[in-house]
């Protein structure tokens, strides 16, 4: 194991522990009750795998601008309840009708479909309270920020919104900008939203926080390029989900419109721009350098 590699899987442990604390059966104030098989539905789609990329971007991005770890943990941890629900809900017969995630039943095959939908609903809601609770020590105004650039993100016009445009290219496939579009919405959005994040938390200059807003949103381009590569070259025992799906629906991609040896290029030229982005903090970006290439060249 690298030592990058051991930095990830130490804040996907530390993010899981805390996911694993905070969808406790303990009744919050303001709360009435957290019904039991709800909650074991969020707790299995919300803690079952994944490299936590999400909050390690959060973490480290924080991390560069001097920003305070616990919050930043928890806002990771916030991000991935959103991007848990957004899997659970992508899984389920009117999305993409997949039965496996991870390599284990999707929330829907294990419980049943209303309660996915309902879990689902519930880790949406959920991250917001994470990052608006008093737990998560951090100025008001920087929580506000959060709320609202969490929301952008997540919401009509970034993930939701992507997804819809997901769904439309079933039936009519866009041309490459509309591709690039689709994408930056339903999967960069997020991963933008969590190099931003850090420099919210850290409480960085506008300069700076533009400077992580577009690193995120290179590196979230990267991301699904990676994965449309992978959803063509690799197999399901390696994914732990279908494989070859966009094919199989005519879903329009970059990697079928221009190819695999261009988008091979691509990865290598996408991760020389967000490198080049945070050069200027030197070896304290180190680790955000190691995490887009680990974003171009994953198996899996």
């Amino acid at each position: 194991m690298t030592p990058f590699d051991a930095k990830l899987d130490a804040t996907a442990k530390r993010t899981e522990r805390l996911l694993d604390q905070l969808l406790s059966a303990e009744v919050q104030p303001q709360e009435t009750t957290r019904p039991a098989r709800l909650l074991q539905a969020m707790h299995y789609g919300a803690l079952n795998g994944g490299k936590r990329l999400r909050p390690f971007l959060v973490v480290e991005s924080a991390a560069l601008f001097g920003g305070d770890e616990t919050a930043a943990l928890r806002v990771g941890a916030a991000l991935e309840c959103l991007h848990s629900y957004s899997l659970v809900h992508d899984d389920l017969p009117a999305m993409d009708d997949d039965d496996l995630r991870r390599g284990k039943p999707t929330v829907h095959i294990a419980f049943d479909e209303a309660t996915a939908i309902l879990a689902g609903d519930a880790l949406l809601t959920y991250a917001f309270d994470i990052i608006a609770a008093p737990e998560t020590d951090l100025p008001d105004r920087a929580r506000i920020e959060l709320v609202l650039a969490l929301s952008r993100a997540a919401g009509l016009g970034g993930m939701a919104g992507g997804q819809a445009l997901d769904l439309a290219a079933e039936k009519e496939t866009p041309d490459e900008p509309g591709i690039v579009t689709l994408q930056a919405m339903k999967t960069g959005a997020l991963i933008r939203f969590a190099c931003e994040a850090g420099a919210i938390i850290g409480g960085a200059p506008a300069e700076d926080r533009d400077r992580m807003r577009r690193f995120g949103e290179i590196i979230g381009r990267a991301f699904q390029l990676a994965d449309d590569l992978l959803d063509l070259t690799s197999d399901a025992a390696t994914l732990g989900k279908a494989a070859g799906k966009d094919a199989a629906r005519g879903k329009g991609t970059l990697v079928a419109l221009k190819g695999q040896p261009w988008a091979e290029a691509e990865l290598d030229r996408l991760v020389g721009e967000a490198t080049d982005l945070i050069a200027a903090y030197g070896d304290r970006a180190r680790t955000l350098v190691e995490a887009a290439r680990f974003v171009a060249n994953r198996k899996n």
